[in-house]
């Protein structure tokens, strides 16, 4: 029998989590949603990038006499402390997402394999009338339509 991960979280642990989210929320708010369209169309930062841009902040900021006031500088300074604030949060969130989800599909996959061995239980010792309403629901997950539809007989055994 499968059992990739057993745990339990409290009340506590889940108030505790929504507080920790709704801070999140809160100082997530001025963030931005992009969409996909807009997402091809950013000129992109890559390492070699970041590098030049933060070379190019540094040369400017040394020589205020040739940058014009509308260029943005301070902007520009004040985005990539924000980014390098960010950066290793948004890290450590993304680490904390992945695994909350290999966690949420390893408790799938532990449910699955005892579903799918208790249905097998219900299919041998489970030919009863009282068990075949039960048993005729749960073979609806393995009922395929197209080409070649495999549906699972559920005839009672003589």
């Amino acid at each position: 029998m499968q059992n990739l991960i057993s745990m339990q979280l409290s009340p506590s642990d889940l108030q505790e989590v929504d507080a920790a989210l709704e801070t999140l929320r809160r100082v997530f708010a001025p963030m931005i949603a992009l969409e996909p369209q807009q997402r091809r169309e950013l000129t992109k930062m890559g390492d070699k990038s970041e590098t030049f841009c933060r070379q190019t902040l540094t040369v400017l900021a040394s020589n205020p006499q040739i940058v014009p006031p509308n260029l943005g500088l301070a902007e520009a300074q004040a985005d990539l402390a924000v980014l390098d604030a960010l950066r290793p949060r948004a890290l450590q969130l993304q680490q904390l997402s992945e695994r909350a989800t290999d966690t949420m599909l390893a408790l799938g996959s532990d449910l699955m394999s005892v579903s799918l061995e208790g249905y097998g239980l219900l299919k041998v010792s489970g030919r009863n009338e009282a068990l075949k309403d039960a048993r005729r629901a749960l073979s609806v997950r393995f009922t395929r339509s197209g080409r070649g539809a495999a549906v699972e007989e559920d005839t009672p055994a003589a």
